[in-house]
């Protein structure tokens, strides 16, 4: 029997759904609160959720995102009475269907139905075969959305957008992309398009006859028929020349070439996949991007996050890169403190997960012969953006000078707090004093007026690496 879960402040609404869920023979459950609703939704096993947007403690569309990657992966139908706009929002972040209020029965069932078919077409699919990702590293939910992307990419030919900053990893995604495609035996061709000189923008592509200009004493193939049979990669099509756009959108269309120079165009099959770091909308507005070049290559898009969206992956990726990098460089296999992979997930990384590699190449070289990589062996700009961080939150959360009372403070009796923020001061004493006195533990001793025990003994309540010398 599928169970269908109803999150809806009004009882009546409930009761309706209810029991036209019943009558077609399925299993119904309520809630009238968006913290019910989640509860119910996590602890137990749920085919399909009506969610409605409007709540007294808040929108729907907050709790959408958890409800999607609730354990049983429901399938979940709006309801809404703010129009197509809220739904269109909802689609956005994964959605099943809309069903408008007011409805009527048949305006609830069709979608039910339409909604489990597609479950019980998903159980009985033959098992997925592992995706292939060995570059791509972590598993939050952000990261784990544009994976389950790429899959669905996977099994078609459809041409396939890829959105983010630089230093996301687009040309990764687009290579997974091939290598769990039935092209992956095929060429996976790179063209950075920011790099193409213009004039020579159409030879690159579309290669050339002998004596089709002057020097041209032999012909060349273009980059886009090396990709025949396989995928050709456009790394931030946002640069390609205007002039160059609308034979490239013929291209994509009749997937036929004409080399310049040729009498006669060759037909070419190859998959495309796109990358951006612009806003191509917005491009398309000022006139400098085809809009009907953009829904071509727009098939299907996918959105990588930053890494300040995915922080949870740093520890991840760090561990993993300089595992590889050791191997590299043939050195031993160096151990990693806490408080380093703290250092890291204090930053804002502008330059996202490439810039991220790059300071950990920066700390290996830094680290030497020693065997643990620790916050000084980072550069000093990083270490500094995170002692900020950390003077900052004592400075908020021991503002007894303030003017409102903080929920904390009033939940806590003094001795807790006190206790608490002289931790807080004491690590934060630490880290600096190593900052100062870097591995000399004769100066930090003096400096703080502790013996070697009392500052060994400090370090270890911390968690904080210890001195030499």
């Amino acid at each position: 029997m599928e169970k269908i879960l109803i999150i809806d402040d009004d009882p009546e609404i409930c009761n309706v759904i209810s029991r036209l869920v019943k009558l077609l023979g399925h299993d119904a459950q309520s809630a009238h609160t968006l913290e019910k609703g989640l509860w119910l939704a996590l602890n137990n096993d749920v085919d399909i959720i009506f969610l409605d947007l409007q709540f007294p403690e808040g929108n729907g569309l907050d709790i959408l995102p958890e409800l999607i990657r609730s354990p049983s992966f429901p399938e979940v139908i709006i309801i809404t009475g703010s129009g197509v706009a809220a739904a269109e929002l909802a689609f956005k972040y994964g959605a099943w269907d809309y069903v408008q209020k007011p409805f009527l029965p048949e305006e609830i069932t069709l979608p039910l139905s339409r909604a489990l078919q597609y479950r019980k077409e998903k159980e009985t699919a033959a098992s997925p075969v592992p995706l292939k990702r060995p570059d791509i590293i972590g598993n939050s939910p952000a990261i784990n959305s544009c994976i389950e992307a790429v899959a669905r990419s996977a099994a078609t030919d459809a041409s396939v957008l890829i959105t983010g900053e630089t230093g996301t990893g687009k040309e990764l995604f687009a290579r997974a992309i091939h290598a769990n495609s039935k092209r992956s035996q095929n060429n996976f061709i790179v063209v950075d398009c920011g790099a193409l000189p213009e004039t020579l923008v159409e030879s690159i592509l579309f290669g050339y006859e002998k004596g089709a200009f002057t020097g041209a004493d032999k012909g060349r193939e273009g980059l886009i028929a090396q990709a025949d049979g396989g995928t050709i990669f456009l790394d931030e099509i946002g640069e390609l020349p205007y002039s160059t756009q609308k034979a490239f959108l013929r291209t994509i269309q009749e997937r036929r070439i004409r080399p310049i120079g040729a009498r006669q165009e060759s037909p070419v099959d190859f998959r495309l996949v796109a990358a951006t770091n612009r806003d191509l909308e917005e491009m398309v507005n000022k006139g400098t991007f085809r809009e009907d070049l953009l829904f071509r290559i727009r098939a299907i898009e996918i959105k990588l996050p930053p890494l300040r969206d995915r922080t949870d992956d740093i520890r991840e990726i760090t561990i993993q890169k300089i595992q590889r990098l050791c191997q590299q460089y043939d050195i031993g296999i160096k151990g990693i403190s806490q408080d380093f992979l703290e250092t890291l997930q204090d930053q804002a990384w502008p330059g996202n997960v490439r810039e991220l590699v790059n300071v950990l190449e920066y700390s290996l070289a830094s680290a030497g012969n020693d065997p643990v990589l620790i916050p000084k062996h980072i550069p000093h700009q990083y270490r500094a953006a995170s002692l900020r961080k950390a003077s900052s939150e004592v400075g908020q959360n021991d503002d007894l000078s303030a003017e409102k009372s903080s929920p904390e403070i009033i939940s806590k009796t003094l001795a807790q707090y006190r206790e608490e923020n002289l931790n807080r001061i004491e690590r934060l004493y630490l880290v600096r004093l190593q900052e100062q006195v870097g591995a000399d533990r004769h100066k930090a001793s003096t400096i703080s007026g502790l013996s070697k025990s009392q500052l060994y003994a400090l370090l270890k309540k911390h968690d904080l690496a210890g001195f030499k010398g």
